[in-house]
C-alpha cells in the first residue's frame, strides 16, 4: 500500500475528453508541481487540451494507450472531461495491443449492473493502474461548505432547498439522476437521462407557460452525488452554463454537495452568480438549515 508521500511522487496520466475541466486540472497539477502526462481523446478534446497534450489517441487505440502509459512510467490514471460523440473504433484495426485484449475488454463491458464508467475503471485496474479522482489530485477544485459567493439564501429559500435535497436522495437511491428543482414549496423537476441542463430548460418553459406560477426569482436547484457513486469518474458538476440556465428558469440559487461536487470555471461561475444575485452554496448532507451553517 502506497503512503501519501509515495502517491504524490507517482506520475499520473490525464485522459482528457471535452470541456474546460481538463485545462483546469492541468493548471492545478502544474501549480502543485505534480508530474503528469496528458492524453487527449481524438475527436473530443478541445483545442487547448490538444495543444497541451503529450499524445492524442482515438477510442480504438487502447493498445497504444497502454504502451504510452508504460513508456512514460505512469502509475495512476485520471479520467476527466466529457464524452459527447459515439466512439469510433475504426482505429482498432491497426492496433494490435487492442486486438489481443478484445476478450478481456468484452468480458469487462458485457453484462452486470455496473455503469460503463465503472467498467472502464476495471479495465485500467486489471492492467495494474490506480484510477484516481479530482479529490485525490486537486481537491481545491471541489465545492467547499457554506455560501460560496457574495449572495446567500434567504430564509424562504431553505424549504425549497430541503425539498430538492430530499428529491435528489430518492433519485440517487433509484440510480436515476443527480439533480432536482423545488419552487414555491414543491418539487417541480427531476433530472433523468436528459441531464441537468435540459431539466433547467424544461423548468424555464414551465414557468413561461404558467405551469409554475410564482412571482419573482424563487426556487432552488440541488445537485448531489448518488449513494455509492464513484466520484473518480462521475463527479456532479455545475458551471457557467448551469448558472445561466438557472437564471433563465427564474431560480434563486444553486446548492451542491460540499466535497462531492465540482464547480467548473469556478471564478467565472461565482462572479456571474454575484452579478445576477443568485446564490451558490455548498451543503453537507447534515447541513440543510441556516442554523447548521452558522
Amino acid at each position: 500500500m502506497l503512503n501519501a508521500v509515495d502517491q504524490q511522487k507517482e506520475r499520473i496520466a490525464l485522459i482528457a475528453g471535452n470541456g474546460s475541466l481538463p485545462g483546469q486540472i492541468v493548471d492545478a497539477l502544474s501549480q502543485s508541481g505534480r508530474d503528469f502526462q496528458l492524453v487527449a481523446i481524438r475527436g473530443e478534446a478541445d483545442e487547448r487540451t490538444r495543444h497541451l497534450a503529450d499524445t492524442e489517441l482515438g477510442w480504438g487505440e487502447i493498445g497504444r494507450l497502454y504502451s504510452f502509459l508504460k513508456r512514460t512510467d505512469c502509475k495512476e490514471v485520471l479520467l476527466i472531461g466529457g464524452v459527447s460523440k459515439r466512439p469510433d473504433f475504426t482505429s482498432i484495426l491497426g492496433d494490435f495491443g487492442t486486438l489481443k485484449r478484445l476478450p478481456t475488454i468484452f468480458r469487462a463491458l458485457a453484462g452486470g449492473d455496473d455503469s460503463l464508467l465503472t467498467k472502464v475503471i476495471r479495465l485500467f485496474e486489471d492492467e495494474g493502474y490506480r484510477v484516481v479522482g479530482i479529490k485525490d489530485v486537486a481537491p481545491e477544485l471541489l465545492a467547499s461548505s457554506g455560501v460560496l459567493g457574495s449572495v446567500g439564501p434567504k430564509d424562504s429559500d431553505w424549504q425549497d432547498l430541503e425539498l430538492a435535497l430530499t428529491a435528489t436522495k430518492k433519485l440517487g437511491e433509484l440510480d436515476i439522476g443527480q439533480a432536482a428543482v423545488a419552487v414555491g414549496g414543491r418539487v417541480v423537476a427531476l433530472e433523468g437521462a436528459e441531464g441537468t441542463d435540459a431539466m433547467l430548460e424544461r423548468c424555464a418553459s414551465l414557468r413561461q407557460s404558467g405551469r409554475i406560477r410564482v412571482k419573482g426569482r424563487t426556487g432552488v436547484l440541488v445537485k448531489t452525488a448518488k449513494p455509492n457513486q464513484d466520484l473518480r469518474v462521475d463527479l456532479p458538476t455545475v458551471g457557467p452554463r448551469t448558472l445561466d440556465l438557472a437564471v433563465e428558469a427564474g431560480l434563486a440559487g444553486i446548492a451542491i454537495e460540499a466535497q462531492g461536487a465540482l464547480i467548473a470555471e469556478k471564478d467565472a461561475t461565482l462572479a456571474r452568480a454575484n452579478e445576477v444575485g443568485l446564490f451558490v452554496i455548498g451543503i453537507d448532507q447534515s447541513e440543510t438549515s441556516p442554523g447548521d451553517l452558522e
